[in-house]
Formats: structure tokens, C-alpha cells, sequence
């Protein structure tokens, strides 16, 4: 889309099962409430639907919506709702602009265009650091979400972030992947959808290549950039055609083209879309706590903080020194319903922490401890295994610093999905 010119208490001594994981271990910002917009888009967006779309960089008025629908054969639009790299005047984009579209039949698809990669030519660029670039993910995700709600586009519908073309490194993918992750968990803290746009070659390709790694949280839409002219959603040698295969694709087929419909003329892209609201996000429910997540991790005063490791989740991360005493720092979740749970952490790794270091899961049937080697495997998501969790608001994972190894007990974050 080119545009400005082509966007996660004390405990008594732990019972019950240990385990430990040693070196081949398999490893958000609170939202205000929102005014109710008086206008409400018709259904979420752009829901279930196959057929040609088109985006052009400016909302357009009712008058070329209104001969557009009539005569043309697009019947779904893009709109830039939010993102600081946004350039293009929105007089016409309201909630009550949003409304008249939607019940004249037309589908919306809602975009956000903000941070790039950090290692591409636009800006604002996304940090570097994975830990941090997630973060940032997760802040596009309140940010898209509250510009949603105030348009009445609800809550169901698919946001798409924008991250324009560029040339892909390892280290790169790693921090775009990251900061999606958190676009993701956020986004469906929310109640929304979360879709990528991206051209084929760098950000569709990058997050085809890491499908299936579970240290970063999959998209449930993607949007192909990838202008070869047939209204379609294959994605050539960009993205197997086996992942994102249940109408989770649209695909750009063609940019910058002139087009008259009903004696008013735009400039679009084209676009082929086969998407659905019917299939859950891949996780059902999943939620992330980090340490500085507000209200949902407690900690002594004896845990300190520190931003050393590039490796961290977020910002900062919690470490203490071992002892022979209960001082746990807990995260705590509302879990849905009672039911199987996979616990999923992240810390950095490093070779000072302790390669000894116990995570308490309040299981249904008691604590359980899980001890993990801090010094191997930071930086990405470790499962600890999968546990039966009872319904409610409470904590649910802890760090313990009861060890027998040596050197720091780290907390950073969890991840509780629904099994």
C-alpha cells in the first residue's frame, strides 16, 4: 500500500509433582474504556466474504462510494483507521461514514499503518529487540482497536497492520515476527481479529517461513502484496498454500491503476478477498502476562529489576537471588473455564541465572513445580507442559526462588493457552 508515496502472595513449600527441563527445554498495556460511537458499522468487518475490494489512501466521499457501489465490481473497501505513519487526510472517515457503508452492503477492511521493520527505509521503525518490538505490537494493538471502537467497527472484526516492504534479515524477521506476536495476543485480549499486510516477498514470506514456530503467536489473516494481476489468494512461492488456507487470505493483485466507475474516478489498488469470522484464532484463548503487566504480577521487594539481556520480553524483566524460603513472584490470569492449559515462559538466558530455577503452576489438583535451566534457550517461548486449571481471577503461575541450583531466578513472562 505504499502510502505516502506507493504499514504477558507468598507460597507455603510446593507440592506434589516436580519436573525438570533442563538445556533441550521445548520454551500488556491496560485499555481505557471507550465511549460508545453513535453509529455502529453493520456486522464485524470485513466478517465472511469472497470477492474484489479495493484500498485507495484517502476515504472517499459518500457521493464516489455511493456510484462506486452501483457500478463497479468492487464491493469491500480499505480504510487507514490509525498509525503514526498515516499521512493521508481522513475528512470522510466517521463513525457515521462507516455506518452508511456498511448498511449500503459495502465490506470495510480496517487498517492500521505504524511501525515498519527495523531494518527497512520507512518510518516510524519498530525497535530491533524482540522483547521490545513485542511490546510495541501489543501498544499498535490498543491504539488500532480504541480508533476501531470509535468508528463502530466492533469487536470480531479483523484489523490489518500495514508493514511495507523490506529487505529481510534473520535478525529482522525475528523482531517483525516479534512485534506481530503482540499485535496478535493483544488484539485478541480485545476481542478482535489480527491480520498482516505485507508485500510477498519480505513480510508474507517471513511469516510463512516461522508458520509453525510456536515462539511466535500466528496471524489469523494475511494480506499479500504481490501485484501479478490475478484476482485471486494464491501467494505463489511466498506462502504454502496449506497455511492460512481456511478463507484466511486476501491478496493484492494489482497497484496504482486508475480506475471510472460511475463517472467518478479513483486511484486503487485491487484486491481479491476470501475471509471468514467462522474459524476460531488459532488459539481460543490465550493470555499473555509480562512482569509489568498493571495488576496481573506481585513481587516482593527482594526482586529486583533489570534490562541487561536483549533477550527479554518487554521492557524489563525481575531476578533474585536464591533462597531456602517460600518468596514467589506471581502472574496472575482469569482463566475462562476449567480445563487443559498450556504454560508457556520466557526469560533471558544467560549464564549467571540459575540453571535450577522452579515454576509453580496452581493446578486444579494442587502446585506443581517445573524446574527449568535459565542459563540455555532464553528469549522465545519454553512450554513447561500442559496443566489442568480451575476457572476464575487468581494467581495461576509463580517463579519460586526455593532452588537448589545457583545463580539468579529470573520472571519475565507467561503464556496460559487453551488446550
Amino acid at each position: 500500500m505504499r502510502r505516502t508515496t506507493a504499514w504477558l502472595l507468598s507460597l507455603a513449600t510446593a507440592t506434589g509433582l516436580t519436573i525438570t527441563l533442563g538445556s533441550a527445554a521445548v520454551a500488556e498495556p491496560a485499555v481505557t474504556a471507550q465511549p460508545q460511537a453513535e453509529a455502529a458499522a453493520v456486522g464485524p468487518q470485513p466478517g465472511t466474504f469472497v470477492g474484489k475490494g479495493f484500498d485507495t489512501c484517502t476515504a472517499p466521499s459518500q457521493s464516489a462510494m455511493n456510484a462506486w457501489r452501483t457500478s463497479s465490481p468492487y464491493r469491500a473497501v480499505g480504510i487507514y483507521i490509525s498509525g503514526a505513519s498515516r499521512t493521508c487526510a481522513q475528512p470522510n472517515l466517521t463513525a457515521t461514514w462507516v455506518t452508511n457503508q456498511t448498511a449500503n452492503g459495502w465490506r470495510l477492511i480496517p487498517i492500521e499503518l505504524g511501525y515498519q521493520a527495523p531494518c527497512g527505509t520507512r518510518t516510524p521503525k519498530m525497535s530491533a529487540d524482540p522483547g521490545t518490538a513485542r511490546s510495541q505490537g501489543r501498544t499498535a494493538a490498543n491504539s488500532a482497536a480504541n480508533a476501531a471502537r470509535a468508528l463502530g467497527i466492533g469487536a470480531g472484526s479483523t484489523i490489518y497492520n500495514d508493514i511495507e516492504h523490506y529487505p529481510t534479515t534473520t535478525a529482522c524477521r525475528a523482531a517483525v515476527l516479534s512485534f506481530l506476536s503482540g499485535w496478535v495476543e493483544q488484539l485478541h485480549t480485545l476481542g478482535y481479529l489480527a491480520g498482516m499486510y505485507s508485500s510477498g516477498s519480505s513480510g508474507i514470506r517471513d511469516v510463512c517461513l516461522e508458520y509453525h514456530n510456536q515462539s511466535y503467536t500466528r496471524l489469523d489473516q494475511i494480506w499479500i502484496a504481490w501485484w501479478n494481476g490475478v484476482a485471486d489468494t494464491d501467494a505463489g512461492d511466498y506462502c504454502s498454500d496449506a497455511y492460512y488456507a481456511n478463507h484466511q487470505r486476501l491478496h493484492q493483485y494489482a497497484g496504482d491503476v486508475t480506475e471510472t466507475w460511475g463517472g467518478v474516478t479513483m486511484k486503487i489498488d485491487r484486491n481479491y478477498l476470501d475471509v471468514s469470522t467462522s474459524p476460531q484464532p488459532p488459539q481460543q484463548w490465550s493470555t499473555t502476562i509480562d512482569n509489568t503487566t498493571a495488576g496481573r504480577f506481585t513481587a516482593s521487594a527482594n526482586w529486583s529489576t533489570s534490562a541487561y539481556s536483549s533477550k527479554r520480553f518487554g521492557t524489563d524483566y525481575r531476578y533474585a537471588n536464591p533462597t531456602p524460603a517460600s518468596d514467589v513472584a506471581w502472574y496472575r490470569a482469569d482463566v475462562p473455564e476449567t480445563g487443559t492449559y498450556e504454560v508457556s515462559v520466557w526469560y533471558p538466558a544467560d549464564p549467571g541465572y540459575n540453571d535450577q530455577t522452579p515454576y509453580i503452576v496452581a493446578t486444579t489438583s494442587g502446585n506443581r513445580s517445573v524446574s527449568v535451566n535459565q542459563r540455555v534457550n532464553g528469549g522465545q517461548w519454553t512450554s513447561i507442559g500442559v496443566f489442568t486449571l480451575a476457572a476464575g481471577d487468581g494467581n495461576k503461575v509463580g517463579v519460586s526462588r526455593w532452588t537448589g541450583g545457583s545463580g539468579y531466578v529470573v520472571a519475565d513472562a507467561v503464556r496460559i493457552t487453551r488446550r
